[in-house]
Formats: structure tokens, sequence, C-alpha cells
């Protein structure tokens, strides 16, 4: 199996996280950071990384309102998906509602300060939206 990347995708930063090669575990990998609403920048960063690293699928949060609606962020994930597939690459959208608010809680528990939870939030949200995925997979999807 190869390994899957997994996004989470802000106004100036994005999440990346890695599976291992049997697709079970999802660990943090780096955050990617670019100017407000660069992302044409990002994308090119995120294709940088998928090319060294040789992976051709990639999970994206999708974030949507807590009724299920796509707002403003959720559309710019969909444009930012269409656009990873004209590369070739797979995207699944995963449903990303509350996963920042999960990963605050597991950095807080774990007793991280506020000063290294601002700089790993995304990268534990990615971690979020790729197990997550792994997890369903694994459970017959």
């Amino acid at each position: 199996m190869s390994r899957i990347i997994g996004l989470d995708l802000g106004s100036k930063t994005c999440g990346v996280s890695i599976s291992d090669r049997s697709q079970l575990v999802a660990r943090a990998m780096t955050t990617i950071r670019f100017e407000s609403d660069d992302y044409d920048t990002c994308f090119d960063r995120i294709l940088e990384l998928l090319d060294k690293e040789q992976i051709h699928e990639v999970v994206l949060g999708l974030p949507k309102h807590m009724n299920g609606d796509i707002g403003i962020r959720g559309q710019l994930s969909l444009d930012f998906a269409e656009e990873l597939k004209k590369e070739g690459i797979t995207v699944h959208l995963w449903d990303e509602r509350l996963t920042t608010v999960s990963a605050e809680r597991i950095l807080l528990q774990g007793d991280v300060s506020r000063k290294k939870r601002k700089k790993i939030i995304d990268q534990m949200a990615a971690v979020e939206i790729l197990q997550g995925y792994l997890d369903r997979q694994k459970n017959g999807g």
C-alpha cells in the first residue's frame, strides 16, 4: 500500500498529516504557511510535497456549517480538491466539523503550552481528518 496525505486547509496555514504504509495510523507531518488566501502558493507547496513523497492520494478536510451547509470555506476546499484532481491526485473529501476542537482538546489533555499548541494545531487537525478516514476504510468504508 502507499501512504496518504491528510490536509486541513485554512486561510493562512495548511496542516499536513501522513499515513503509514499500511494506512492504519496517521501522524503529524508539517504546517504549510502562506500569505492570507494565497492558495496558489499553498497548492504549489502541496504538489512539491506529494511529488517528493511519491504520494498520489489526499484526504482533504471539508469544512461545513453545523447544519451541514457548505459555506465559503467549504467552497474553497471543493475548488482546491478540483485543482488537485486535475494534477492526477485522488482526493477524498472528509467532513472536518469539530476536528480542530478535538485536536485542541487532545493537546490540552497533553498539557501542551499555548505557544506550542498554536504551532501544531493545524497538523493535529490534519491528523484527526486523516485518521477518521483511515478508520472508516478499515471498518469497511
